[in-house]
């Protein structure tokens, strides 16, 4: 039943088999061939002792004797050498086929990713999709290598030999292979506890992975409250859980090899017992087919003992491969509906509006309700935890809401063509990402067609320009990971460069200006001005002098709106507003 299961999670990897289908034809037959002319040198090793038993007995002339032992020879050298030709062969197909199927089953989970949407990498850890990537697919590749190679090798080879063997010597042979239903059985139970431990392995791994590349990530946090003793304990210990599991594993495993060898070395025994019994009795006519059966034994040594390798490589294969299935089974939330091109203008209509996060249950918004004409600007504010980025992310389809519609230019959000959409928007987060690359490129990030002058402009709009030309590489500065060796505020505007170069339809800063001093805000402000005249735009913050020229205001609270209007307007109101507004009055004056 184990095997079953095992089975049934890889025959995923079947339609990879199909698509490779000649190759690993090809690679059976190349075994094939490789196994006959190995079967060979046991038989010309047996009839030289045939030759030298009845030399003895019956001699002949000595010159007649050894014409026949060196031809044997020459025989035996031809025979290892086709052998060798068709095994490096069999390793150059299939082997190649494995690194085949590796790269298209890594390009295949790395588009999934791509296609799944935002909730799904809130739920999982990045060190995870990782592993599952690279750990996981490298103990599958082993599968569809070295264990299938192994795994014709040894079924070719037991088909030929036993044929053979029983061909020379019947009850020999049955006495020979008595130990393998022994073998067998012990493999079943000894799976059973690989497969089951090789998932704890693998998912533990997983963990191990995450830890780190979250320390990493982390690590000027370690720094700054001197927790590296902290940090090395936690991985310490987490290590030391890893090898323990490791070692769990590789205790089983370590049983397989020694009663390989065990079964051979009885094996052998029957051989010499039984054989020479028969030898004795006249069942056997030729000494040298004792020697044959010997060197077949000895032969089928490896392929034996692989036969452990192979099911353990199976069993782990098999609990990646379920892991990795577990992802590719995801489905997105958030899908694309429209195939056909769609024109973005940028009305941008909210009608009663809810949403609810499914994994935390979470209500962030509470029947939103808003309208903004194209090119038009509309302001969000609030406190922290009001529903003001998730806004944002519902016009880009990061979410798909809960209740209510989203419209664009009169259109349900979710029939417009989802890739057109996000294309139509240059989108500001309130943490920008910058990629471990020149800043050139990080700019140019939304658009790669552009010029270098279209980059230079969008930085001066951003006011970056003169910073980046204070860097040694200027615009050609690699950045750290993350941005690391920028400010904040650098940051903030070499994300609303990218933004500004892709000249959007619609425009979605979040707080974008939150790191950056008063004199550089009004300067990017002054800016905004002429950069979304004719673009909707929508911008989150907590200043008041980064929203007060918008068109219109709206003020959240725990998810729903409890004021809205101009600036003008909410001044002379009671409310969250005017208090907000007269204490950052209050503390640019002070």
């Amino acid at each position: 039943m184990q095997q079953i299961d095992a089975m049934k999670e890889l025959k995923y990897l079947n339609k990879y088999f199909r698509k490779y289908k000649y190759k690993v034809l090809l690679g059976v037959v190349i075994v094939a061939c490789a196994k006959v002319f190995s079967l060979f040198t046991p038989q010309l090793i047996g009839d030289v002792v045939t030759l030298v038993a009845n030399q003895i007995e019956s001699p002949v002339s000595e010159d007649t004797f050894k014409a026949a032992v060196r031809f044997k020879i020459i025989l035996i050298l031809g025979a290892a050498l086709a052998t060798a030709v068709f095994t490096f062969l069999m390793r150059q197909t299939l082997i190649n086929v494995s690194r085949y199927i590796e790269f298209d089953l890594k390009n295949e989970i790395y588009n999934h990713y791509q296609f799944l949407c935002l909730p799904f990498y809130k739920q999982n850890r990045t060190g995870d999709l990782m592993n599952r990537i690279t750990e996981d697919v490298g103990k599958v590749r082993m599968y569809v290598g070295p264990a299938l190679m192994y795994t014709i090798n040894t079924i070719t080879l037991f088909f030929v030999a036993v044929i053979y063997m029983y061909s020379k010597a019947p009850s020999l042979t049955l006495y020979t292979i008595l130990p393998l239903p022994i073998l067998s059985v012990s493999i079943y139970f000894l799976s059973k506890f690989i497969h089951k431990r090789s998932t704890i392995v693998q998912a533990h791994l997983s963990t191990l992975s995450s830890a780190t590349q979250e320390i990493f990530s982390g690590i000027s946090i370690a720094k700054a409250y001197t927790l590296e003793a902290r940090t090395k304990n936690d991985f310490t210990q987490l290590s030391n859980s890893q090898r323990r599991k490791r070692l769990d594993l590789t205790k089983i495993q370590a049983f397989f090899y020694p009663l390989m060898l065990l079964l051979i070395g009885t094996s052998n025994l029957i051989v010499i017992y039984v054989g020479g019994m028969q030898y004795i009795d006249g069942q056997i006519k030729e000494l040298g087919t004792i020697a044959e059966f010997i060197i077949y034994v000895n032969m089928l040594t490896w392929p034996v003992a692989s036969v452990g390798w192979v099911t353990s490589l199976i069993q782990e294969a098999e609990a990646s491969q379920k892991r990795i299935n577990e992802f590719l089974k995801s489905q997105p939330t958030v899908v694309n509906t429209n195939q056909f091109n769609t024109k973005i203008l940028g009305k941008i209509s909210f009608k009663d509006v809810h949403l609810k996060y499914v994994d935390t249950g979470i209500e962030a918004l509470k029947g939103i309700s808003f309208e903004v004409e194209n090119g038009k600007t509309l302001a969000i504010i609030g406190k922290t935890g009001s529903g003001k980025s998730t806004i944002l992310e519902l016009i880009g389809r990061m979410y798909n809401c809960s209740d209510g519609v989203i419209e664009v230019d009169d259109k349900d959000i979710q029939k417009l063509n989802l890739y057109d959409l996000r294309n139509s928007i240059g989108y500001v987060p309130q943490d920008p990402f910058l990629f471990s690359d020149t800043i050139n490129n990080n700019i140019k990030f939304g658009k790669d067609d552009t010029s270098d002058k279209a980059v230079i402009e969008a930085a001066k709009s951003a006011v970056v320009h003169s910073n980046i030309l204070n860097f040694s590489q200027g615009y050609e500065t690699v950045l750290g990971e993350r941005g690391i060796t920028l400010s904040g505020g650098q940051k903030q505007r070499i994300s609303m460069a990218r933004a500004f170069i892709k000249t959007p339809r619609i425009l979605l800063l979040d707080d974008c200006l939150s790191a950056v001093d008063t004199e550089t805000e009004k300067e990017i402000l002054n800016n905004l001005n002429k950069i979304t005249k004719n673009r909707t735009t929508l911008i989150v913050s907590h200043r008041i002098s980064s929203v007060k020229n918008a068109d219109h205001i709206i003020v959240l609270e725990l998810g729903k709106i409890i004021q809205q209007g101009t600036h003008n307007q909410l001044i002379v109101k009671e409310g969250y507003y005017k208090a907000l507004y007269e204490k950052q009055l209050q503390e640019s004056t002070s």
